[in-house]
């Protein structure tokens, strides 16, 4: 197996001694939840333009080391350091390489399988969910939670919320919800399910398929022959939350989706504004302004708009540095939300996150994406 020590990678079975049809990509940083940092991405980036040009390679399989995480986000402690110390430039440049990334596998010309078995935050989901093929174990937990760390759901999340059932994803990106199982596939975000004991049969039966592994049907199949005989995943209930779910979120007014829980009173709505009441008043309202925005976006245009929004965080005063600060570097507790309230965010900041920057997301151009 080959090796950047952060990126494990192989063709082929691990032990096989000649070459393999299919490419693996291991993350593994264990001890850090397989949290992508820049040259993370950029190690990815380049094995992906590698194996995309090779005649020997017909499709991609991403996993985590360590058993406990598929990958929990990006690396934000790191980035709000250096914001700390007032290296800005090094900051921007890890998001611009994490974007590019997510941008790849959105428009790769091979199949991508992600193993989501375990963690998937944030960054885990751009590595993931822009892909063709993810398969949640019941060990999947799946979250976009930026809105408690005061950014916002990024790594393409303003592509592919919008695209979830009805209001689904504007509440996943809102409360930071966490997903669990079969709920990942319900929701849309992974395309297939299997048991956590199941995926070395399922990495087998991948590997063997050949050159046949560039055929999406035939992976299809595989996939399908390592689910035969193994107990269908109960309902979870997500999808029955749907009504309730579209009859708070649909509003375009923050304002007016706590009214709309206030209004319904239930134990789940109560639950909600609660969840909402802790999270950063600032972040919820350019959530809810970038998943409206992305959907009429193509993944690459949301890609942009993101990382003008994510620029506007390094660079300016915004709950982000706070958010994490309290959170993961001096660990004090709730963060000071500036503004407190939903109330007191102004339009006026809202759309600073949304202004042109000197220098915009640049992306290699290339096919639509796939979702």
């Amino acid at each position: 197996m080959a090796s950047d020590s952060e990126i494990l990678y192989h063709t082929g079975r691990e032990n096989d001694s000649g070459p393999g049809s299919v490419g693996v990509a291991v993350l593994n940083r264990p001890r850090a939840l397989n949290a992508l940092n820049q040259a993370m991405c950029e190690t990815l980036h380049r094995l992906y333009d590698d194996w995309e040009m090779s005649p020997d390679v017909h499709a991609v399989i991403l996993k985590g080391a360590g058993g406990k995480a598929f990958c929990a986000g990006g690396d934000v402690k790191g980035m709000v350091q250096l914001i700390l110390k007032g290296d800005i430039d090094r900051a921007i440049s890890f998001f611009r390489a994490e974007y590019a990334l997510n941008h790849k596998l959105g428009t790769m010309h091979m199949p991508h399988i992600a193993l989501l078995d375990g963690i998937v935050m944030g960054g885990g989901a751009g590595v993931s969910v822009h892909g063709q093929f993810r398969i949640a174990t019941e060990r999947a937990v799946f979250a976009m939670p930026e809105c408690g760390i005061g950014l916002f759901p990024d790594v393409g999340a303003s592509y592919f919320l919008p695209r979830l059932k009805g209001q689904l994803g504007t509440y996943l990106g809102l409360t930071g919800r966490r997903l669990k199982g079969v709920e990942v596939l319900e929701a849309g975000l992974a395309t297939h399910y299997v048991a956590s004991s199941s995926m070395g049969r399922l990495e087998d039966a991948l590997h063997s398929l050949g050159t046949s592994a560039r055929d999406s049907s035939a992976i299809g199949r595989a996939i399908a022959s390592v689910q035969d005989g193994g107990d269908a995943p109960a309902s979870s209930g997500l999808l029955d939350q749907l009504p309730a779910i579209d009859e708070c979120f649909g509003h375009s007014r923050l304002e007016d989706i706590y009214a709309a829980l206030r209004w319904r009173g239930d134990a789940w709505a109560n639950e909600t504004l609660q969840t909402l009441s802790k999270l950063s008043p600032l972040s919820q309202k350019v959530t809810l302004r970038e998943v409206r925005e992305g959907a009429g976006r193509s993944l690459a245009d949301c890609l942009r708009m993101e990382f003008r929004m994510v620029h506007h965080c390094c660079t300016a005063r915004t709950d982000f540095v706070e958010g994490v600060s309290a959170l993961l570097i001096n660990k004090r507790g709730q963060a000071k939300w500036d503004p407190p309230t939903i109330e007191q965010v102004t339009l006026e900041m809202v759309d600073a996150f949304f202004q042109p920057i000197p220098q915009e997301l640049q992306l290699t151009p290339t096919t639509q994406s796939r979702l």
